[in-house]
């Protein structure tokens, strides 16, 4: 019985080494996708653009701080769970192809245990690669992005004290 249950778990266990390999694939092309976009932004912003924050503000003033917060989370979801996830599908791609190494192992053939390992350690290091650069572009945004909020808060007290000087005391004198 216990054998079953063994031979059960390594087998379905087996089963997710393709999809584990293909989303790793996947996010390690879309981590350069970030790393793109992230470029594209630092160099807008360095010629004063580039701050989808403020442009969302400028467009509806009526926005609170609450839902401009929102905006910023929605716009670094995608690759915050990306530097969170990616490395636990390394390690379960890692992992998987053990299972196989160590048997081919047992049975002599160090080819065999070659090959799973080539697999487990290339999948680990795409994995982490992947996780690293989005780590550091989510992080550099973050900060970013509380700048836009800080600049936002700094526009409305502006328009505030405007809109006190403009109203029928003001305009009285």
């Amino acid at each position: 019985m216990s054998s079953l249950v063994e031979t059960t778990m390594y087998q379905i266990s087996q089963i997710f080494l393709l999809p584990t390999l293909g989303l790793i694939a996947i996010l390690f092309l879309y981590a350069f996708w970030v790393l793109g976009e992230f470029g594209v932004l630092a160099w807008l912003r360095r010629s004063g653009g580039g701050r989808p924050l403020l442009a969302v503000f400028r467009a509806r003033p009526a926005l609170g701080v609450d839902e401009l917060d929102v905006l910023a989370h929605k716009q670094l979801e995608a690759a915050r769970i990306t530097s969170r996830v990616t490395p636990m599908l390394g390690l379960v791609a890692t992992m998987i192809p053990m299972g196989p190494a160590l048997k081919s192992l047992s049975d002599g053939n160090l080819a065999k245990v070659s090959d799973n390992l080539t697999v487990a350690f290339s999948a680990v290091i795409l994995a982490l690669i992947a996780a690293s650069i989005t780590y550091w572009v989510v992080n550099v945004r973050r900060r970013w992005l509380a700048e836009e909020l800080l600049e936002i808060e700094e526009l409305r007290e502006e328009l505030r004290q405007s809109l006190r000087g403009a109203g029928p005391a003001g305009g009285a004198a």
